[in-house]
C-alpha cells in the first residue's frame, strides 16, 4: 500500500488585509508535520504557490526549509513531490535540487527544453516507491504552464487551454510509451478547472487569463487515477469526477472564507488502484468574524461591537473581524469611530465593508448629461451626485455645508 496526502496553496508570506500570517502558516506546517506522520505517509503532493509571491521574504524562506528539513526527519523515507504554481518564482524554487535529491524531495518548477528545442517528458515523470523500494505509481507531476511552455509544431498556434491540453496529453503518451503500463498514474497540475466553484468576492481565486485558461477535466487520459490540483483555493471534485480533486488553501484567503472548513486530501494506492479517498480538516488557528451579521447603520454596528470580548485573560489569537456598515450618509469620522470602539476589544479589525441602500431609481438619480449642465444650477448637481454615491437625498444639514462652501469658493476667487 502507498499511502498519500495532497496540499497546496500555502502562500507563506501572505497578508491578510495588512496583518502578518506567520504564526498562522507555522501552525498549519506543524500539524501537517504530525497528521503525516500519524497517517504513516509515504508520499507528499504540494501543488503550488508555495509562496505568495515570486520574491518571498527572507522569513516565509526560512520558514519553508525549515519545513522541509523537519518533515523529513521526523518521517524518514517520506517522498515530496513538489510543482511551481503561479505565484511561486520556478527557477528560485527548484534551485536547490541538488540537494533535495538525497531527503528524496523533487520540485518540478519550470519546463526545460532541449537544444533542438523540443521538451523532453521525462522531466515531468516521478516514479513513486511504496516501504519494498517498488515503484507503486508514476507521478506525472506538470506544474504552472505560462505562453510558451507548450509542446507545438513549427508556425502553430495553440491558445492557453489547448497548449496546456496537449501538455498532459504528451506526458500521457510518453508514460504509456516508456513506463510499465500495469503501474497506476497519478498527475499534478496548478491550473484554473473549466466549472471550478470559486466565491464571488474572493479576489485571491482571481483568474489568470481572463477566463480563457479554463481547462476542461478531459485534458486528464482517463487511465490517470488520481489528478492532485492546485491553484483554486476551495476543496472540490471536478466534472463530478471523484479522482479529479482540489484540496483548496489550508488557512482562509478571504472572509468568503468565514464558515469553511479547510483541508488537506489522502488516498492509497492498493493493489495498483486508488482507493479511500477523502479529506482531514485542519485545525482553525485563527477565526473570522463579521460584526454585525448583516449589514447595519453605524450607530446600530457600533451597539453590536460593544458585545465583542475585552483583551484582558483571553489567550486564544486574536480573530480577523470585519465590521459590516449600510452607510446611507458620509460618515467621514467612520473608521475612527470603529477604531474607538475596538480599542480594548480582542479582535483585529482587518476590513470594513460598506453597502448602501438599494432604491428603485427616480429622476433625480439619473447621471448627468454634459448638455444639461448649463441648465443646472450648483446644487442641482450636487443633489444628483450625492444622489448616485449614497442612493439617499442629501440632508439639510449637508446642503449647508455645501451652501457655505460655494460662499467660500467665491470669496477666495474674488480676492
Amino acid at each position: 500500500m502507498l499511502k498519500i496526502l495532497h496540499t497546496a496553496d500555502w502562500h507563506l508570506g501572505q497578508t491578510f488585509h495588512e496583518y502578518e500570517r506567520f504564526e498562522e502558516h507555522q501552525a498549519f506546517l506543524n500539524w501537517l508535520i504530525d497528521i503525516v506522520h500519524q497517517e504513516k505517509t509515504d508520499v507528499l503532493l504540494i501543488c503550488g504557490d508555495i509562496f505568495d509571491h515570486a520574491n518571498p521574504n527572507v522569513k516565509s524562506t526560512k520558514m519553508w526549509y525549515q519545513f522541509l528539513r523537519d518533515i523529513t526527519h521526523r518521517n524518514p523515507g517520506l517522498q515530496i513531490v513538489i510543482i511551481a504554481g503561479n505565484h511561486d518564482s520556478a527557477t528560485r524554487l527548484e534551485t536547490p535540487q541538488p540537494l533535495l535529491d538525497e531527503a528524496k524531495i523533487r520540485i518540478v518548477g519550470s519546463v526545460k527544453r532541449d537544444f533542438s528545442g523540443s521538451i523532453p517528458m521525462e522531466q515531468f515523470i516521478v516514479p513513486l516507491y511504496d516501504t519494498n523500494k517498488n515503484i507503486a505509481a508514476y507521478c506525472l507531476a506538470v506544474p504552472f504552464l505560462r505562453l510558451g511552455d507548450f509542446p507545438n509544431k513549427e508556425g502553430e498556434s495553440l491558445n492557453y487551454s489547448e497548449g496546456v491540453t496537449r501538455m498532459y496529453t504528451k506526458v500521457h503518451e510518453y508514460a504509456q510509451t516508456h513506463l510499465l503500463s500495469e503501474i497506476p498514474l497519478i498527475a499534478l497540475g496548478h491550473l484554473h478547472a473549466l466549472h471550478a466553484e470559486i466565491s464571488e468576492d474572493d479576489k485571491q481565486e482571481r483568474e489568470i487569463m481572463g477566463g480563457v485558461q479554463n481547462i476542461s477535466s478531459s485534458a486528464f487520459h482517463p487511465d490517470i487515477q488520481y489528478v492532485a490540483l492546485g491553484h483554486i483555493h476551495k476543496a472540490q471534485k471536478i466534472g463530478g469526477q471523484e479522482h479529479i480533486r482540489y484540496c483548496g488553501s489550508p488557512i482562509p484567503m478571504s472572509f468568503s472564507e468565514t464558515n469553511y472548513k479547510h483541508q488537506v486530501l489522502a488516498f492509497e494506492i492498493e493493489n495498483q488502484q486508488v482507493q479511500n479517498i477523502r479529506n482531514i480538516e485542519v485545525p482553525a488557528h485563527t477565526e473570522l468574524i463579521k460584526v454585525p451579521k448583516k449589514h447595519l447603520p453605524l450607530e446600530d454596528a457600533l451597539k453590536e461591537l460593544a458585545f465583542l470580548p475585552k483583551k484582558d485573560g483571553v489567550e486564544t489569537p486574536p480573530p480577523y473581524l470585519e465590521v459590516r456598515i449600510l452607510l446611507q450618509q458620509p460618515e467621514p469620522g467612520l473608521k475612527f469611530r470603529i477604531e474607538t470602539a475596538l480599542q480594548d476589544k480582542h479582535v483585529r479589525l482587518a476590513r470594513i465593508a460598506i453597502e448602501k441602500p438599494k432604491k428603485e431609481q427616480d429622476l433625480s438619480s439619473e447621471p448627468v448629461i454634459l448638455k444639461e449642465l448649463h441648465q443646472l444650477k450648483p446644487e442641482d448637481v450636487f443633489r444628483r451626485i450625492y444622489q448616485q454615491k449614497y442612493d439617499n437625498a442629501p440632508s439639510e444639514q449637508m446642503m449647508q455645508l455645501f451652501y457655505q462652501s460655494c460662499a467660500e469658493a467665491t470669496s477666495n476667487e474674488s480676492i
